[in-house]
């Protein structure tokens, strides 16, 4: 199958992309390998292009699963991953030094059984070490073929701006969805000033807009239950805009998530989500959104739900916020 495409950087890759993070951690129980990987194979079969991963993602097993699943078809897919954000022995680092990248990347390479990946994003600035460096540490992987473009991920209009003046960046991957919206205040204008890509993660809100989440009733090791939009007394103000937005799918017969998904890919042409699964319905619930069309006065319907100042609670917590770079509304925490 085939669906519509979209061009980050010099790629031309689905639509919709999958983040594969939901496949190794992040929202209790991950699925076992053998589902991990029925559903990566079921997405190159949808015609889904574009895989994310990380070197965080499930201390490396995010980048081994897709090593084992889908590297036989490695010329099917775009294939993207992360470094600077990493576990060293067994705890979440953050090191952009040119050392620590180079260890990264090529632990990832093993890992994914590849000598070559295709996208390589900084995951979060370290702000202990110049933009300039770490990029540098990047662009001498790319002379050294160990990669194919670079990018950043939750940065700053001017840290992106630092970054390309270094090396051209093909892709900026922020949070953005219907009620993230900070990509709205600079982001987006400095990649279509620089001509960057933008890579939306999280475009279903982390499942708020998809219907998985009505209660505070988490599973263990689900990293909803650290963020204060997702627990009480923040999450009953959302859940009656969760309930607002899930009439107006009801209205236009599609499911809420692809109504988020049709809003963020409304938002531009240069937009490509990558919402995460660890289930194959959801998955191809989420990839048939490429080929929908949306009303256009659902979607004004749609951002009047989400105005800025609707949403109650921060995106993140004090500790995780400090790693995000990206602009701030007025009453969120800053870095």
């Amino acid at each position: 199958m085939t669906l519509p495409t979209r061009q980050i950087g010099p790629f031309t890759v689905s639509a919709i992309g999958l983040g594969c993070m939901n496949l190794s951690h992040a929202y209790g129980v991950p699925p076992g390998e053998a589902e991990g990987i029925a559903l990566l194979n079921r997405a190159l079969d949808l015609g889904c292009t574009f895989l994310d991963t990380a070197a965080l993602y499930g201390q490396g097993n995010n980048e081994r699963l897709l090593g084992k699943a889908v590297m036989h078809r490695r010329s099917a897919f775009t294939l993207a991953s992360k470094c600077v954000l990493d576990m060293i022995d067994g705890k979440r680092a953050l090191d952009g030094s040119p050392a620590a990248i180079a260890r990264t990347l090529d632990a990832a390479l093993q890992r994914l059984g590849t000598d070559h990946i295709d996208l390589y994003y900084l995951h979060r600035l370290d702000r202990g070490v110049p933009i300039e460096e770490s990029i540098g540490a990047l662009v001498r992987a790319k002379e050294a073929g160990k990669i194919g473009a670079l990018g950043v991920s939750e940065m700053s209009a001017a840290t992106i701006r630092r970054a390309h003046a270094v090396h051209r960046l093909a892709a900026v991957q922020t949070e953005y969805s219907p009620w993230v919206r900070n990509a709205e205040i600079a982001v987006l204008d400095a990649c279509r000033d620089l001509g960057i890509g933008f890579v939306a993660f999280s475009p279903v809100a982390r499942g708020f807009l998809a219907g998985a989440v009505r209660s505070a009733d988490y599973a263990a090791g689900d990293i909803r239950a650290l963020m204060p939009r997702f627990v009480e007394p923040a999450l009953s103000r959302n859940l009656a805009l969760a309930a607002r937005f899930d009439a107006v799918a009801a209205e236009l017969g599609c499911t809420p998530a692809q109504l988020s998904l049709g809003w963020v890919l409304s938002r531009g042409d240069d937009v490509v989500p990558i919402p995460g699964t660890g289930n194959i319905a959801h998955l191809e619930e989420n990839l048939a959104a490429a080929t929908m069309s949306f009303d256009a006065g659902a979607l004004v319907t749609v951002d009047a739900i989400f105005a800025e100042g609707a949403v109650a609670g921060n995106r993140y917590p004090p500790a995780m916020q400090a790693q995000i770079d990206t602009e701030t509304y007025a009453d969120e925490i800053a870095p």
